[in-house]
């Protein structure tokens, strides 16, 4: 395995890899860019590189399905740590272009809600048609084939483009999360602003079957952060569901919940324990009343004394 070797969702000049170069540890490695989110994780799994940094959610659209289908499926990956990225869009052209000349544009499919209004507004006679990235975007209108992308502004010097617009967002306080991503291993330490995912699937189809996945968190007061739907490819109705729940594995209650999951489901996948982007300990509110490793201890401890008749 490359240990100096990380990839990302190409080609050069987009989000992810804006992303990517906010981490300490870019600055030391080779980042390679992919054609997609499923050859990006690919190259992890076949040793190729060290580990991939992939969007996986969106403040406007939810979550990027093609990485959360990639991570529910085939050999497992793990999620080391995650960034978080202010996401706003720049008209990028060919030098020369105004905008009356703007006939066509693209960009990624995520983008398009994001500056759809914008769109409506200034280009509304514009035919858009998506592209795998928002810098493969700028690669076609550098080659003729758009009059405009929409894309970091930093991409423009890249593929020998000028931002025509820039700071185009339907959205205000636009974000992109973004995740680390490498071989199974074991999770770093608890830093008190963690962050558990899982993917789960649901048993027979009955009334209440997903009440009592949650349930599993509820009653032992975890915090759902993010909970979304994807089918499993075996049949309409047949779903699981991606799960991004407040703590860490080694805290007793976040534990005890997915023990209770992996009881009732027929299948459950760990996707890591990895700190919040931009918090800190302090800021993260404590435990309901009950629901601490104190609290979980002393109940065990108070189990083992009923059993042993010292009440």
């Amino acid at each position: 395995m490359s240990a100096t070797r990380y990839t990302y969702l190409g080609p050069e000049g987009t989000f992810t890899e804006a992303a990517l170069r906010t981490l300490p540890e870019a600055a030391t490695r080779e980042l390679i860019p992919m054609v997609s989110v499923p050859a990006a994780l690919d190259a992890v799994r076949h040793g190729d590189a060290a580990a991939a940094l992939v969007p996986i959610e969106n403040s406007v659209e939810g979550g990027v399905t093609a990485t959360v289908d990639e991570l529910a499926s085939g050999e497992p990956l793990m999620i080391y740590r995650e960034v978080v990225l202010p996401i706003a869009f720049a008209l990028l052209v060919r030098p020369g272009t105004s905008l009356s000349d703007i006939k066509t544009v693209t960009g990624h499919p995520v983008a398009q809600p994001q500056v759809r209004n914008w769109l409506r507004a200034n280009l509304p006679n514009a035919l858009w048609e998506s592209a795998a990235s928002n810098a493969d975007g700028a690669r076609l209108v550098q080659e003729g084939r758009f009059d405009g992308a929409f894309a970091g502004e930093f991409a423009a010097a890249t593929y020998g483009l000028e931002a025509l617009v820039t700071d185009i967002h339907d959205a205000e306080n636009a974000e992109t999360r973004f995740v680390l991503v490498g071989r199974p291993a074991r999770p770093s330490a608890p830093t008190g602003a963690d962050k558990t995912s899982v993917v789960v699937w649901l048993g027979e189809d009955q009334p209440g079957a997903l009440l009592e996945l949650l349930t599993e968190f509820a009653v032992r007061g975890v915090n759902l952060m993010l909970i979304q739907s994807r089918p499993t490819g075996a049949g309409i109705g047949n779903y699981c569901f991606a799960v991004d729940a407040e703590g860490h594995i080694a805290d007793r209650r976040v534990g005890e919940a997915l023990m209770g999951l992996k009881r009732i489901s027929p299948k459950v996948r760990f996707l890591g324990s990895y700190p919040r982007a931009g918090v800190a300990s302090g800021d993260v509110r404590g435990p309901r009343p009950g629901t601490s490793d104190a609290a979980f201890m002393d109940a065990a401890d108070w189990l083992a004394r009923s059993q042993d008749g010292r009440i």
